[in-house]
């Protein structure tokens, strides 16, 4: 299940740019997961576990992904950290849910990310609320999002 804590949360990791480049490992980066995420979020591919082809910028590290495909390598890799996603942009909104499909994660925002306009379950900690659409999440969101 995903779970979102909105506003200031005292142990969520607001650098996950910064996590990541100090605990990336091989593995994360070659996942089926992750290529697929970094193929979609970053129009890249993962050639190996220390080279990404980006259309943009050739053959890059994994610390030069966008700080949105490094938060999700993070969130599935690292379930029991909380990290602040809102440097993800909407087009990682579905990747979180696919994420949460198998794992339960918390993760930290303060905007209001669009999660699409079909059905889902997200928990919402502020108040201990479910949402099961978009509707729903901005209308119990706007109380915590300012």
């Amino acid at each position: 299940m995903l779970n979102i804590y909105y506003g200031d949360m005292e142990d969520a990791i607001y650098d996950p740019t910064t996590f990541f480049k100090n605990t990336v490992q091989d593995e994360w980066i070659t996942d089926s997961l992750s290529v697929e995420m970094i193929l979609d979020v970053d129009k890249s591919k993962v050639v190996g576990p220390h080279v990404i082809d980006s259309p943009v910028l050739g053959g890059i590290p994994p610390e030069r992904l966008s700080g949105g495909v490094q938060t999700l390598i993070l969130i599935n890799n690292v379930p029991d950290k909380v990290f602040n996603a809102s440097g993800c942009g909407d087009n990682c909104a579905k990747w979180l849910l696919k994420i949460a499909l198998n794992k339960d994660i918390t993760i930290n925002l303060r905007h209001l990310m669009h999660f699409g306009d079909g059905k889902f379950k997200i928990h919402i900690l502020n108040n201990d609320s479910y949402a099961e659409n978009e509707e729903q999440l901005i209308y119990i969101a706007s109380d915590f999002v300012r």
